[in-house]
């Protein structure tokens, strides 16, 4: 059945000819837009709704998060507000729940994250596995987290788990445990950081990537200045994450990376993460003026980012990192669909996936304007009102 919303106060596309459009409509059939424009010129549809002057926007395109867990980290979190720094032994604590979780159970939170993510504008996120760094356990995660993401990344290189040292986990990593779920995920993860993985090792896990024909991603420049972004650029990576600590020359190497019309490495900043580690915020401002693609994700997850609240995301780019709104809002829905490799998401124009929120609001800017109030009042996801 084909819809036409009218009336809509506030159209933001991401569609460089179209804009932002004012007093428009927009039309969906079989879970795809086929016309945007003026609500004077608005075609008939089987159903019309009226947008009755409120703001309409691609759907969240969440990049980042870590949704396939088991357990609660509240303990650490409150250890962090006291003063204690945050280090990424923690992941440990979920490992060991996750592990103990049954499939079940597993698929009871990622559906309750996944619909709450949904009600607050989420139309497609990402998660990776992570959590299990057994065989069997990444295998089940990854079985999980396609039950219902977008996108799925295998992050066996998230930590070297208990009783083993890095070369060793490596070994398997990169080759049985890679091996059995390179069927079930479309991209490859390593968490290259101080107490995690270093450079040769993260190049390692990258090539045996690669070798399968999986993307590539990058935790990277998280905890201090590290390899992450040169490994990320270099290996032709879809994103390199959290990126908080960069030099200028990286920032340069970002932006370069998009030189010539190539496809290139997005910058995915992680503000929730930032708030909850007490780290220093990404440096957002500097990427966009350098010409960088920038994503921006929840990276929601039970030890560092415990929120699926992608506008809460955009309001803290705003009023913090010193994005414009219409860049967050930007970053936040198209740069995440770049980061997927997805040009069917993110925007609204013809073609694209009828993946679309309203808020009660006439325009965006109340996301910043209003920070921390629900404003979603309504989701279509390929076509269908699911909220």
């Amino acid at each position: 059945m084909s819809t036409v919303i009218t009336g809509i106060g506030e159209l933001t596309t991401n569609d460089d000819e179209l804009g932002r459009l004012h007093d428009a409509a927009v039309v969906f059939d079989e879970g795809r837009v086929v016309w945007v424009g003026a609500a004077v010129d608005a075609p008939d549809a089987d159903e019309r709704v009226d947008a009755a002057g409120r703001a309409v926007l691609p759907g969240w395109v969440d990049s980042h998060t870590h949704m396939v867990f088991a357990g609660d980290r509240t303990a650490e979190f409150e250890a962090r507000m006291a003063g204690e720094a945050y280090a990424a032994g923690g992941i440990n604590v979920t490992v060991e729940a996750t592990r103990a979780a049954s499939d079940e159970q597993l698929r009871a939170n990622l559906d309750r994250l996944a619909d709450e993510a949904l009600r607050g504008g989420t139309t497609a996120f990402e998660t990776k596995t992570g959590y299990g760094l057994t065989v069997d356990d990444e295998v089940r995660s990854a079985r999980v987290a396609r039950s219902r993401a977008e996108s799925v990344t295998f992050l066996g290189a998230h930590l070297v788990p208990a009783g083993m040292d890095a070369d060793e986990y490596l070994v398997l990593a990169t080759g049985p445990m890679l091996d059995a779920v390179v069927p079930l995920v479309d991209a490859i993860d390593v968490f290259c950081e101080r107490g995690a993985f270093d450079e040769e090792q993260s190049r390692q896990v990258l090539r045996a990537g690669q070798t399968k024909g999986l993307g590539l991603r990058v935790h990277g420049n998280q905890l201090g200045p590290g390899p992450g972004v040169r490994l990320a650029v270099e290996h032709g990576a879809l994103s390199v994450d959290h990126v908080a600590f960069l030099e200028t020359e990286e920032i340069g190497m970002l932006a370069d990376s998009w030189s010539g019309g190539a496809r290139g490495t997005v910058a995915t900043v992680l503000p929730a993460c930032d708030l909850s580690t007490r780290m220093p915020l990404a440096p957002a401002r500097d990427l966009v003026d350098a010409g960088a693609v920038v994503a921006i994700a929840s990276n929601a997850n039970p030890g560092t980012s415990y929120t699926t609240s992608m506008a809460f995301c955009v309001a803290t780019a705003v009023l913090q990192m010193r994005l414009t709104v219409e860049e967050a809002v930007r970053a936040a829905t198209l740069g995440g669909a770049i980061a997927l490799g997805r040009d069917d998401l993110g925007r609204i124009s013809v073609g694209a996936r009828a993946d679309l929120q309203m808020l009660d609001a006439p325009s965006v800017t109340h996301l910043a304007y209003r920070p921390g109030v629900p404003l979603t009042a309504a989701v279509w996801r390929r076509g269908e009102r699911v909220v």
